[in-house]
C-alpha cells in the first residue's frame, strides 16, 4: 500500500498531555496495559480457532517482551488476531474506541465465552507516558497486507505497509530520556512479575539455561525462552481438581519464604456476580504487625491492586491470597476500585464464606480448630466487634482460654462458673488476666477461692470485652486485680475481720497518714489470711476505659488517657502483718515497705522510687 498520512481523530490537541499526566497514577502501568492488550488479541485468536474462523494453524501463542538497552526500546509481541489498516484506523486513530467490547458483542452467545480485559479503549495510549515514539507492526489473521503505524506523541501519525509475515502485532516503544529506567531488563522483569504473573497466556521474557540430554543420553546445557508467568493459577481451577498440596504450593508461589497457612477458602461464585479467588489464614503472633497489602485483586487474571480495603472487610485484612472478579468496578486506568452495589455484595459474601469456613472447622474438627485458635482468634474477635452479622455467625465458635490453657465457648464456660462466680445482682462475673506473669499473685488469690480466670492478653481484648458485655447483659467482665473482692457471693461474705472496729480505725488512719493522698483510696477488707497483706486494685470501669483510650479506641472515653491514675490500697485485716503493724514502733517504715511491695506487684514502682526500695531492701539484709 502507498504511504498514508493523516490525523488521529480526537476532539482536542491536548489528548496526549492529558493521558501522560492524568490518566494513570503510576507510569509503570503502561506495561500491564500493553501486555494485557497482547493477551486479549491472543485470547481472541484462540476463540476464532475454536469456532473454525481461523483457517491457519494456531501455533505458538506466547506473548514475548524484549528489551534493547542500547536502542532504548521495549517490544511487546503477540501472535494474536492482528489488525488490518482499516482496523488500526478504527481502533488506534480513534481514541477510546474499544475493540474488546465489539468483539464480546459479536461472540456473546457463543458457548465457552471468552474473557477480554479491555473496556475503555485507552490502554494502548499509556505507551506514550514513557515513550517519545511508538510503533505498531501488525499482520491480521485475515488475508490482508501487514501494516506499520508510528506516532511521536502528537496527534500526527504515519501509516504504511509492512513486510511482516507472521500473524500478530508488535508494539515497539522508543523510551524517552525522562523514563529511561524502563529500558532496563531488571526493571521490566520486576513489572512483569508484579502485573503479569498470572495472565492466562504464556509470557516470554529473556532466556534461561536448562539441562537436557542429547541423543547419546549425555547432559548438555541449552538456552530456552523463559516463561515468567503461571497461566493457570490455582484460583482459576475447580476446587475438586485441587489437593491440599496444590493450595500450599500456590501460597508459596505468592509468598515465598513464609510459614504455611493454617487453612484456606476457595471462592467460586457465578451469580449474582462473578468472583473467584483463594483466601488464606496466615499464622499470626501476638506481637503481630498487621500488613494490609497481602490480598491481591485481579480482573480476569490481570493485577489491579493490593489495596483492597473497599472490598475486603477491615477485620479480614490480615488474610492473604487473591481475589479475581470482572464485576468489580474500576476507574478508567484500572488502578483502583469504585464503590457500587456489587462491591458491597462481594464484601458481604466474603465475610459469610469466612464465617462458614470457621463454623465448619469448629463443628467437624474441633481439635484442629482449638490448635489454631491462637491465630484465628484475632480474626474472630475483630470481626465480632466490627460486624453484627459476623458476630451472630461467630458467637458460637468464638473461644475463651483460661490460665490453664483450656478453651471454652461462652456457653460452655457459663456452665463451669455460674454456680460460684456470681455478683450480688446475679450476674456472672468473668475474671480475666491481661498478663499472667505480672498478675500472678492476684490469679493465685482468685484460684485459691475456687474461681476460674480467663486470659485476655491481646491488643484487641479490651475492646472485645466491652463489646461482649454490651451483647450479653448477664455477664460482667472484671480483671483479676480489679476491685472484685466483694463481688462474689459464695465466700467473701463469710469472712470476718479479726480486728476490732477500734483497731481497724487505727490501722486505716496510720495508712492514710503515710501513703500519698492523691489518687490513693485506703480500704480495709477482711480477706483470707493467705491473701496478700496489702494490695492495689483499680476500679474496673475506669481502668478499662483508660486502657481503651491508650489503645486508640477512646472516642467518648478519650479523656480517660489524660486523667491522673487512681487506685485502691486494700489492707487485709486478717493477715498477721495487720496485727503486727498495730503493735510496731516503726509503723512508718513498715507501711512504706508494704506500699512499695503493692506497687511493685502491679508494676507501678519505677524510677527513683524503685531504686530507693531496692536500697532499703539491701540495707535490711
Amino acid at each position: 500500500m502507498s504511504t498514508q498520512k493523516g490525523k488521529i481523530n480526537v476532539n482536542t490537541e491536548n489528548i496526549f498531555p492529558i493521558i501522560k499526566k492524568f490518566l494513570y497514577s503510576d507510569h509503570e502501568i503502561f506495561l500491564r496495559e500493553l501486555v494485557s492488550n497482547a493477551v486479549d488479541a491472543t485470547q481472541k485468536v484462540k476463540k476464532l480457532a475454536s469456532s473454525g474462523e481461523l483457517k491457519e494453524e494456531l501455533g505458538d501463542i506466547a506473548v514475548e517482551i524484549k528489551v534493547n538497552k542500547e536502542e532504548k526500546t521495549v517490544t511487546i509481541s503477540d501472535k494474536g488476531i492482528g489488525m488490518t489498516a482499516e482496523e488500526i484506523e478504527k481502533y488506534i486513530n480513534q481514541v477510546a474506541f474499544s475493540s474488546a467490547e465489539e468483539f464480546i458483542e459479536k461472540f456473546k452467545n457463543v458457548d465457552g465465552g471468552i474473557n477480554i480485559i479491555g473496556h475503555f479503549g485507552l490502554g494502548f495510549y499509556s505507551a506514550f507516558m514513557v515513550s517519545e515514539k511508538v510503533e505498531i507492526i501488525s499482520k491480521s489473521f485475515k488475508n490482508e497486507p501487514a501494516v506499520k503505524w508510528s506516532c511521536d506523541g502528537s496527534p500526527e501519525f504515519e501509516m504504511s505497509s509492512s513486510d511482516k509475515i507472521e500473524r500478530g502485532t508488535d508494539i515497539i516503544l522508543h523510551i524517552s530520556e525522562e523514563s529511561i529506567e524502563f529500558a532496563d531488563e531488571n526493571k521490566i522483569g520486576d513489572l512483569l512479575n508484579k502485573y503479569c504473573k498470572f495472565l492466562p497466556i504464556p509470557i516470554k521474557f529473556g532466556q534461561e539455561e536448562i539441562t537436557e540430554k542429547d541423543a547419546e543420553d549425555k547432559e548438555i546445557k541449552v538456552k530456552k525462552d523463559r516463561i515468567i508467568n503461571n497461566p493457570t493459577p490455582a484460583w482459576t481451577l475447580a476446587p475438586a481438581d485441587l489437593k491440599d498440596e496444590d493450595y500450599l504450593n500456590f501460597y508459596r508461589e505468592l509468598y515465598p519464604f513464609t510459614e504455611d497457612p493454617l487453612f484456606w477458602i476457595h471462592l467460586n461464585v457465578d451469580f449474582p456476580f462473578k468472583l473467584t479467588g483463594i483466601l488464606y489464614f496466615p499464622k499470626l503472633k501476638k506481637t503481630y504487625e498487621v500488613q494490609k497489602n497481602k490480598i491481591q485483586l485481579y480482573s480476569n487474571q490481570v493485577f489491579v491492586t493490593d489495596n483492597v480495603e473497599q472490598i475486603v472487610p477491615e477485620y479480614l485484612m490480615m488474610m492473604h491470597g487473591v481475589l479475581d472478579s470482572p464485576d468489580i468496578p474500576l476507574n478508567v486506568s484500572r488502578s483502583y476500585l469504585q464503590s457500587d452495589s456489587n462491591v458491597k455484595k462481594i464484601t458481604a459474601h466474603i465475610s459469610k464464606k469466612v464465617a462458614d469456613k470457621l463454623g465448619d472447622l469448629f463443628k467437624n474438627d474441633r481439635t484442629s480448630y482449638d490448635s489454631k485458635w491462637e491465630s484465628i482468634g484475632l480474626f474472630v474477635k475483630y470481626g465480632m466487634i466490627s460486624d453484627d452479622k459476623f458476630y451472630d455467625r461467630a458467637k458460637d465458635f468464638c473461644l475463651y482460654q483460661n490460665i490453664e490453657k483450656k478453651l471454652f465457648t461462652l456457653e460452655a464456660y457459663k456452665l463451669q462458673i455460674e454456680a460460684l462466680q456470681l455478683d450480688k445482682n446475679g450476674k456472672i462475673v468473668v475474671l480475666y488476666s491481661t498478663d499472667q506473669e505480672s498478675q500472678d499473685a492476684y490469679i493465685q488469690g482468685a484460684t485459691k477461692k475456687g474461681y476460674d480466670v480467663l486470659l485476655f492478653d491481646e491488643m484487641i481484648d479490651q475492646h472485645f470485652i466491652q463489646h461482649m458485655e454490651s451483647k450479653n447483659g448477664d455477664y460482667k467482665f472484671s480483671r483479676v486485680d480489679a476491685d472484685t473482692f466483694d463481688k462474689m457471693i459464695e465466700k467473701d461474705e463469710t469472712l470476718i475481720s479479726v480486728l476490732s472496729s477500734e483497731e481497724e480505725e487505727a490501722l486505716k488512719k496510720v495508712f492514710q497518714e503515710n501513703v500519698p493522698t492523691e489518687g490513693v483510696h485506703v480500704e480495709l477488707k477482711a480477706l483470707s489470711p493467705d491473701d496478700m497483706p496489702v494490695m492495689i486494685t483499680k476500679n474496673e470501669f475506669m481502668r478499662r476505659m483508660a486502657d481503651m483510650s491508650k489503645l486508640g479506641g477512646g472516642g467518648m472515653y478519650s479523656f480517660m488517657g489524660n486523667m491522673p491514675e487512681s487506685f485502691n490500697l486494700v489492707v487485709n485485716t486478717n493477715h498477721p502483718i495487720a496485727s503486727k503493724l498495730l503493735q510496731a514502733t516503726d509503723k512508718v517504715e513498715m507501711i512504706k515497705n508494704l506500699y512499695d511491695l503493692a506497687l511493685l506487684q502491679q508494676g507501678m514502682l519505677k524510677g527513683s522510687h524503685l531504686t530507693a526500695f531496692i536500697n532499703r531492701s539491701v540495707e535490711s539484709i
